[in-house]
C-alpha cells in the first residue's frame, strides 16, 4: 500500500493541513488529558508539635476537585480533619479531550483516502461534500470545546488557589495561628492546552476552504458547472440532411451524371436530340 500511495497530496494544502491537524490534535488532547498538579500549604500552630508545614493537595485530569481531599491540623490537640476541594469540571475537561481524541482519529482516515483512494474520494464530488459536511461540525466542536474548556480551566485555578483553599481550614481562622501557601499549582501545560484547541479551531477552520473547492459547490453556484460526459447529439448521416441535400451537383449516384442520351451538338452546328440519330456512316452523309 506504501508503494501505490499518492504521497504527493502531502504537499498540497488540502493534506498538508490534515498533516497539521493531526498533530495540533495530539497536542491538545495529550496536554489536557495526562495533566496532574499539585499545590502545597502550611499551617503554623500555637503549639508547634501540632503545626504541619507541608500539607500537599494533588489533582489531576478530569478535575472532579470535589473528591480531592487533604488533611489539616485543628490546632486543638484533635486529630487532622479531612477536608475537600470545591468543584467538578470533569464536563468541559472531558469534552476537550474528546473533541481532540476523534479530530485525531478522523484526521488520520482522512490522510489515509488521501494517499491511497483518492480517485474514489473525487469520484462524483461525493467525498469532498461529505468530507466538508464533517470537517465544518469539526470546526464547531472545536469552538465549542475550546470555549468551554478554557471557562473549566479559569475555574480550575480559582478552586486550586491555595489562598482560596487555606479558607477551608478551620485552624486558619484563628488569629494564633499562621497559614500560608507554600507553592502554587503549575498550569502552563493546561494553558497550553487551551491555545492548542484555539489553533485546531482555525486549522479546522482554514480546511473548509480547500475542502469547499473540491466539491465542485464553487462552479455549480457560478454557473460554469458542467456534468461530465453529457449525451451529445448524435451527427446525422451526410445522406438525410448534411451534405447530400445541399450538394446541387449530387444524384440519386452520390455524383454528377452526364446524360448522353438528350440533346447534343452535331458536326453542321446545330442539336439533334440524341447520340442514336447521327449518322451511322460516312458515306451517308456525304
Amino acid at each position: 500500500m506504501v508503494a501505490q500511495g499518492q504521497f504527493t497530496i502531502l504537499k498540497q494544502p488540502l493534506g498538508f493541513i490534515k498533516v497539521l491537524q493531526w498533530i495540533f490534535a495530539i497536542f491538545a488532547f495529550s496536554t489536557c488529558g495526562s495533566y496532574s498538579g499539585m499545590f502545597k500549604m502550611s499551617v503554623e500552630c500555637k503549639n508547634r508539635s501540632e503545626s504541619d508545614l507541608g500539607i500537599e493537595v494533588e489533582f489531576e485530569y478530569p478535575f472532579r476537585l470535589h473528591q480531592v481531599y487533604f488533611d489539616a491540623p485543628t490546632c486543638k490537640g484533635e486529630n487532622p480533619e479531612r477536608l475537600f476541594l470545591v468543584g467538578d469540571y470533569s464536563s468541559s475537561a472531558e469534552f476537550f479531550v474528546t473533541i481532540g481524541v476523534f479530530s485525531f482519529l478522523y484526521a488520520m482516515a482522512s490522510l489515509s483516502v488521501y494517499c491511497f483512494l483518492l480517485e474514489k474520494y473525487r469520484e462524483n464530488c461525493k467525498g469532498p461534500q461529505i468530507d466538508f459536511v464533517v470537517s465544518a461540525v469539526f470546526a464547531f466542536m472545536w469552538l465549542v470545546s475550546s470555549c468551554a474548556w478554557a471557562k473549566g480551566l479559569s475555574d480550575v485555578k480559582t478552586a486550586t488557589d491555595p489562598e482560596r483553599v487555606v479558607t477551608l481550614i478551620a485552624a486558619c481562622e484563628e488569629p494564633e495561628n499562621q497559614c500560608r501557601e507554600v507553592n502554587d499549582p503549575k498550569v502552563s501545560g493546561l494553558n497550553t492546552s487551551v491555545a492548542f484547541g484555539f489553533i485546531n479551531l482555525i486549522l479546522w477552520i482554514g480546511n473548509l476552504w480547500f475542502v469547499f473547492k473540491e466539491t465542485g459547490w464553487m462552479a455549480a453556484f457560478g454557473g460554469t458547472y458542467v456534468p461530465s460526459q453529457e449525451k451529445q447529439p448524435a451527427p446525422d448521416s451526410f445522406a438525410q440532411e448534411g451534405y447530400a441535400q445541399q450538394d446541387p451537383y449530387a444524384g440519386s449516384q452520390g455524383g454528377y451524371q452526364p446524360e448522353y442520351g438528350q440533346q447534343g451538338y452535331n458536326e453542321e452546328g446545330g442539336y439533334s436530340q440524341g447520340y442514336e440519330q447521327q449518322p451511322t456512316s460516312f458515306s451517308n452523309q456525304m
